[in-house]
This record gives structure tokens, C-alpha cells and sequence, in this order.
């Protein structure tokens, strides 16, 4: 979970809370620094910062921290290969530095109005300063970003957080619905668009918010921004033609064409497409069949998002696995 889904928890759930923020890592960890969870004084837990192995632990300083009010710094030192210094032996081989507060007051209000700022789609720097001595902080929106201390205890800690990015899905098929389920777990607010009204269920894309219309209803009605990542895979020819001439003079962050190159190639003769096209759809990982098909699709979506995505000359075929990736090509290009 990402800050997004966390002040979405703060703001609809009565029980109280502690945020849990990874301010420092030095080594090997499951999450880098900057990474959050919820704790809730019953034992709910939203997020992670590590496999399991931290979390019990985590719940018993949180409970402290709620019956304290202050905040609190913890630190978890699983370097040694003995590292029974606070009761487990986890051989993770990191030092994590994580820094409790709990969720009221000042802060609460702060995750309330971030919540309502996210399903804006804003970007929110949040700056915390920490007096250590008293057990306080304070949060300023929207500062200027302050330079971090080296220490691993900082007085001052910023980060930027960002809302949930939309997935739209052109086409409500079979093959969509694991594409939906995969890329909400990763982050993403999912929107299937589609014509075919019987297939817009919430059985079938639960989550997800459902948009019925023709191509140029669609359009009008998805007011596709810069930030929006959209898939085309409803393999109908003719309304995924209709769709993308729409969107030519569009700016979006991702537009995915599930399909071969040949029919990408038909598709978007003589348009001036976003520089962001990516055919065929997902990484070349051999994917077979709906479900690994989703898996290569929710794998690209994480490396546009993450900017991690390898760029390869002209005409070359993305993401190849190695020299011979023409069998895993062939299996990689679906669609009419």
C-alpha cells in the first residue's frame, strides 16, 4: 500500500491508528526507505514493511504509542546472523530505523485533507519535522522540499506522495479481468470502458469503476489526462481504430495495444499517437494464456511507472528475454 490507500484508511475507519514510516535502511530489507504501514489498536494492519517478520512486534509498539501519544523511534538491526537482540532470528541482514506516530490530532487532519487531495489526482509533499526530545512532530503540506540529514534519526523528513494513477481498460473481455484485479493490487484505480453494457458487472471487475458508451461517448466521458495509463484490449478493430483517433491529440502516461505489430501497424496508420505506445502489450516474458498474459502486462505497468522501462533502437522488439525471443514474441502477440 502507497500513501494514497493508507489517508483513505485514516479517513474511513473509526479505529485508531499509528503510521509507520521507514525513514532509514542500511543493507539488505524488503522495503526501501520510505516505506509505510497502518497499525490499528485492534490489530489491523494496512501495508507492510516487511514479510511478516516485524509486524507483531510493530503492534506491540503501537499500542504504546497510542496509550503514550508520542512518538516513537524503533529500530530493527538484523545484520548479525544472531540477531536475537529483540527477540527473533530473522537474518534479513538489514538495519531499518522506523519512526511511530500516531494518528491524531495535527496528523489526522493532515492524512484527512491528503486523502481528499489524492482522488483529485494531486502531488503532495509532506514535510515532518521531529522534536525528539519532546516526542512531537509537526507537518507542513506542500513546503519546499527540505535537504535530508544524513542521520538516521532525522529532524526533518520529506517526501513527496503521489494519488493512485488510472488504469483505463478499453474493452471488458475475459482477458480484462485479470488485467483489472492484478493492476489494483499494484497501485493502480482501475476504469473499464466498454460499449458492450452486459459486460460491465461488478462481478466481473469488482473495484472498478465501469464507463458504458460508444467510442466517442467513452471519450468524452474519461477525460484522459497526462498522469492516465490506458490499454486497449477489447479486440474490436473497428472501435479500438475509433478510440486511438480520439486520442491522438491526447497526452496520456502509458497506451498499451493488445496485438500483434501488424495489426498495431493497421491501427495506427496515419495517426500521430503519444510517444508512450507500447505494442505488443506487457513484457516478453513467453506469457501464455490470460492470466501470465496479465502478469507481463502488470510487470510493464510497474516499470513505466517506476521509469525503469529499457530502451531499445528503433524497430527493435522490446524486452527481449534473449537473441532467440521469437517463439516468446509469437506468444506475447495476441489479439485479431
Amino acid at each position: 500500500m502507497e500513501m494514497a490507500d493508507l489517508c483513505a484508511a485514516a479517513a474511513n475507519s473509526e479505529e485508531r491508528k499509528v503510521l509507520a514510516t521507514v525513514v532509514y535502511v542500511d543493507g539488505h530489507a524488503y522495503r526501501k526507505e520510505g516505506a509505510l504501514m497502518l497499525l490499528g489498536e485492534q490489530g489491523s494492519i494496512w501495508g507492510s514493511i516487511s514479510p511478516g517478520c516485524l509486524e507483531s512486534d510493530l503492534l506491540a509498539w503501537g499500542e504504546m504509542v497510542l496509550r503514550s501519544g508520542k512518538i516513537e523511534r524503533v529500530p530493527y538491526d538484523m545484520r548479525p546472523e544472531d540477531d536475537f537482540s529483540w527477540g527473533e532470528n530473522i537474518g534479513c541482514g538489514g538495519l531499518l530505523h522506523i519512526v511511530l506516530e500516531p494518528v491524531t490530532g495535527e496528523l489526522e487532519q493532515v492524512m484527512h485533507e491528503m486523502h481528499l487531495r489524492f482522488l483529485a489526482g494531486e502531488r503532495i509533499m509532506l514535510t515532518r519535522r521531529y522534536d525528539w526530545d519532546s516526542g512531537t512532530a509537526e507537518y507542513e503540506l506542500d513546503g519546499t522540499a527540505e535537504l535530508q540529514e544524513a542521520s538516521p534519526w532525522p529532524k526533518v523528513y520529506s517526501r513527496a506522495y503521489e494519488g493512485k494513477p488510472r488504469l483505463i481498460l478499453f474493452g471488458a473481455g475475459e482477458d480484462a479481468m485479470p488485467v483489472c484485479r492484478l493492476a489494483a493490487s499494484i497501485g493502480f484505480r482501475v476504469t473499464v470502458a466498454d460499449w458492450r453494457k452486459a459486460m460491465l458487472t461488478a462481478d466481473r471487475f469488482p473495484g472498478a469503476e465501469l464507463v458504458y458508451g460508444f467510442p466517442a461517448e467513452l471519450f468524452a466521458l474519461l477525460d484522459i489526462i497526462s498522469s492516465d495509463y490506458v490499454l486497449l484490449m477489447s479486440h474490436q478493430f473497428q472501435r479500438e481504430k475509433e478510440f486511438l483517433a480520439l486520442l491522438h491529440n491526447a497526452e496520456c502516461a502509458y497506451l498499451g495495444i493488445m496485438g500483434s505489430r501488424d495489426r498495431t501497424a493497421r491501427l495506427t496508420q496515419e495517426l500521430a499517437l503519444p510517444m508512450a505506445l507500447h505494442s505488443p502489450v506487457g513484457l516478453a516474458i513467453g506469457a501464455d494464456g490470460p492470466e501470465e498474459i496479465a502478469v507481463s502486462i502488470a510487470a510493464e505497468l510497474i516499470a513505466v511507472r517506476r521509469e525503469k522501462q529499457l530502451v531499445q533502437p528503433k524497430g527493435a522488439a522490446r524486452y527481449e528475454v534473449s537473441r532467440n525471443s521469437a517463439r516468446s514474441r509469437k506468444q506475447h502477440a495476441h489479439g485479431t
